[in-house]
Parts: structure tokens; C-alpha cells; sequence
């Protein structure tokens, strides 16, 4: 509890070094660790996009960045390739110079990478990614593949020189301390990230916290924190403690670049919007009063089974994805 105390302070010191205030549509931009670049507070989740039709979710992400977000994630894997075609579609006719587009391969080899970054832009209809993320870092082993020979890591350097990605990061949703070793491997090898993405949510502060165990490394090194699932993939609900908007305050409370949230309709965009628009930085009183409400019902992990079970491993259930782009 001390260390989430001492996040949230960070949190709102960095907040208010900054002047952050929403602009004229409710919309807080940051900066996107030591890039130079700024993005919206607040992105859009690309697994979600697949749920409604196809033009509902064409809508989506240009109301989106018609409105000022910027921040577009999405996953080679998500939904067999459909939700980065249906991104894609979504950036014609202009749209793409709206974006800051992020999208993540899950290849643990030199060549399989390389397949799956050129079938991402492909579908996205682009010639470059902003960020490119190495996605599912939740095995041991997982870092020692990212560095080895002919590994992961030579396929997505080759992919930059060439110009088709721009920043390259890595995500993860099992446990901090694979997202620890990663962070010590890079630094092992001389390499630094541009970016992680990682859960947030009123549930991780109790258990296996990201928040008190990665975030305060990644803030200290320069590299964007990306906060994904701040609503524990929407099962935090079913808990009767907190509401969404709470939820999404908390994550953008932490000393975040974005927050990644899914929206596969207008009314979860809208209370995107609405997230950005009446957050203003907690107190620490106010994020120990919040916290104090997901205590008992966070402890077991029950709520998080992104880290307690395989069910949100897609690499786990499709290994074959590691090796091949097939």
C-alpha cells in the first residue's frame, strides 16, 4: 500500500508539472515517455472491434480521432487478423495522419516477426507503425527469446531500418516479475524500450501489482507507460465496488502515457471522453478511499484472470503463432 501511495503521489506531482488540462473536446494529452512525441491520455483498444459490424466499427475509430484521440491499439493475433483489417479500412481517406497507431506481433524468431509486422501493415493499410509492441511477454523465457540469436529482436531492428516501425516496446498481462526480467535483459543488452504495456486497474494495486512493482522502473528509465485493462477486462464490474469512470480515473492517476480502453460501441467511446474530461489529479487520500473498496474482492486474483489463468493467453492456446506467421 505504501508503494501505490508513493505511485499516486508521482502521479499527480507529474500531472501537475505538466498544466494538464483537457482541451476543448475534454481530451488530455502526454507524452509518450521520452519519444518527443504526445499522444492522446487515452487510447483505443483494437480487440474490441471485432464485436460490433464493420461499419459500426469503422465509426468508432474515426469518431475517435475526429475527436482528438490519437492512441489506435491492436494486435496481429486479435480475432485472426480481423480487427487490424477493420482498422485499416477505418484509416482511409485521411484518417491515418490522424493516428498514432500502435499494433503488436507475437513472433519469437527473427523471420516470424518479420512475416507478421509486414501482414500487420498490410491490413492496416499503411507503410509504417508508430509503435510496435513484442506482444504476451508472460514466460519466463519469453525475454531470453526477445534477445537471442536470430531472435525477436533482429527481425523488429530490421523492420526499423527499413522504415516500417517507429518505436518498439512489449506487453504483458501474467506477472510484474516477467516484466522485471525483460526490463533487466534490456539492459543487459544495451537496449532500451520505447514503451510497456501493462494492467492497471483498482484490483492490481492488491495483487501481483504492476502498479507498485514495474511502473515506478519504467517512469525512472524513460520508457511510456501504457496502461491496458483498467476495467480487469471488464470483470471488475461484476464486483459491485467501483465504477467505470473510477476505474479509468485511477489508471490515468498512475503516471501513464495512455490508457488503453475498449470500445465496441459509441457509448463506451463516449465514456472514454468522459473519463479525460472530469479526471483531475487524486489525492492520496482520494486513491486510498478508492482503493479500499476492491481490497477484499482483489486479493485472491479471482478478478484478474489474466493472471491468474491462461484464458487471455492467445499464445498459449496457439503456440504455433510464436514460431510462424502461418
Amino acid at each position: 500500500m505504501l508503494k501505490t501511495m508513493a505511485g499516486a503521489g508521482l502521479a499527480t506531482l507529474l500531472q501537475a508539472q505538466n498544466g494538464e488540462k483537457p482541451d476543448a473536446n475534454g481530451v488530455i494529452y502526454r507524452k509518450l515517455g521520452s519519444t518527443g512525441e504526445r499522444v492522446s491520455a487515452i487510447g483505443i483498444g483494437g480487440a474490441h472491434l471485432a464485436r460490433p459490424s464493420e461499419q459500426e466499427a469503422i465509426r468508432i475509430v474515426r469518431s475517435a480521432l475526429d475527436r482528438g484521440i490519437t492512441f489506435l491499439d491492436n494486435c496481429w493475433d486479435y480475432s485472426n487478423g480481423e480487427c487490424e483489417r477493420r482498422m485499416g479500412l477505418a484509416l482511409r481517406d485521411g484518417y491515418r495522419e490522424k493516428a498514432f497507431l500502435m499494433t503488436k506481433f507475437d513472433g519469437r524468431t527473427k523471420q516470424a516477426a518479420a512475416q507478421q509486422i509486414d501482414q500487420s501493415l498490410k491490413r492496416l493499410q499503411t507503410d509504417h507503425i508508430d509503435l510496435i509492441q513484442f506482444h504476451e511477454n508472460i514466460r519466463l523465457d519469453d525475454p531470453d527469446r526477445f534477445f537471442a540469436p536470430g531472435g525477436t529482436l533482429e527481425g523488429v531492428m530490421a523492420a526499423k531500418q527499413a522504415g516500417k516501425v517507429r518505436y518498439i516496446g512489449f506487453t504483458g498481462h501474467k506477472d510484474p516479475y516477467v516484466h522485471l526480467r525483460m526490463l533487466d535483459m534490456a539492459k543487459q543488452n544495451n537496449f532500451h524500450f520505447d514503451s510497456c504495456q501493462l494492467p492497471l486497474n483498482p484490483l492490481d494495486a492488491h495483487f501481483r501489482s504492476f502498479a507498485n512493482n514495474v511502473v515506478p522502473r519504467l517512469v525512472e528509465e524513460g520508457i511510456a507507460v501504457l496502461g491496458m485493462k483498467p476495467l480487469a477486462a471488464g470483470i471488475i464490474m461484476q464486483t459491485n465496488t467501483v465504477s467505470a469512470i473510477e476505474c479509468l480515473h485511477y489508471a490515468l492517476n498512475l503516471p501513464t502515457s495512455v490508457v488503453i480502453t475498449g470500445c465496441d460501441s459509441m457509448e463506451r467511446l463516449d465514456q472514454a471522453f468522459e473519463a479525460m474530461r472530469t479526471f483531475r489529479p487524486m489525492t492520496e487520500s482520494e486513491v486510498i478511499a478508492l482503493l479500499d473498496k476492491t481490497r477484499e474482492v482483489a486479493l485472491s486474483g479471482r478478478y484478474e484472470p489474466f493472471k491468474t489463468s491462461t484464458r487471455f493467453d492467445g499464445t498459449i492456446h496457439h503456440p504455433e503463432w510464436l514460431e510462424s506467421a502461418a
